[in-house]
């Protein structure tokens, strides 16, 4: 395994992968402990014009300090027993009001944004589509997020509560939580917004 230096930290293998970014495994080579770093590639910031977003990322998780908050990135896949979900679910929502309470709206929760500690408590990562909307903006109006994972609302494009659509996406972790499986899935996604 190839090993750079960022820093303090040892940066060792991908742990994920989304579309603008990787995550790395990484070790603080003063205290020994491990961490997930976000790894974005500088010239696809600029060629997709996303430095605002990216700033606003960074800002969000300035902002949002939380034991139920995190950067970090890992999907938990399958069936959970009833004890297993309502305490990862107690955990979700737990931190989705803590951002509530500060203005800031996910927008796209699944289980790929969600972590796991090495204690067993569930961490909210990937603030990268979340909103902070200004005083006075009652409805977000942009359409983002997961497919399977996303309000109808969000769709309808007359504009949405930030809040109810994330609690709308957490249902639907719950259920995937519970039965392991999608309770909305397609093979396309026409076919998947007309269920909407």
């Amino acid at each position: 395994m190839v090993v750079r230096k960022v820093g303090k930290y040892e940066v060792g293998r991908t742990i994920g992968e989304g579309t603008f970014a990787k995550v790395k495994f990484a070790q603080n080579t003063e205290t020994g402990g491990s961490v997930a770093m976000k790894v974005l590639d500088r010239s696809t910031i600029f060629k997709h014009k996303m430095v605002d977003q990216i700033k606003r990322e960074i800002s969000i998780m300035k902002l949002v300090r939380h034991p139920n908050v995190v950067r970090l990135h890992e999907v938990h896949r399958g069936r959970l027993s009833e004890a297993e979900a309502r305490k990862y679910f107690q955990q979700l929502i737990d931190g989705v009001d803590y951002c509530h309470s500060k203005g800031v709206y996910h927008r796209d929760l699944k289980p790929e944004n969600l972590l796991l500690d090495s204690q067993g408590n569930l961490k909210i990562s990937d603030f990268g589509l979340s909103a902070l909307p200004g005083d006075g903006v009652s409805l977000l109006r942009t359409t983002c997020g997961t497919p399977n994972y996303v309000a109808p609302e969000v769709l309808s494009h007359k504009g949405y509560d930030g809040a109810v659509a994330d609690v709308w996406s957490c249902g639907v972790i719950l259920y995937v939580l519970m039965a392991g499986y999608l309770p909305f899935d397609e093979l396309d996604l026409t076919t998947l917004y007309s269920k909407a």
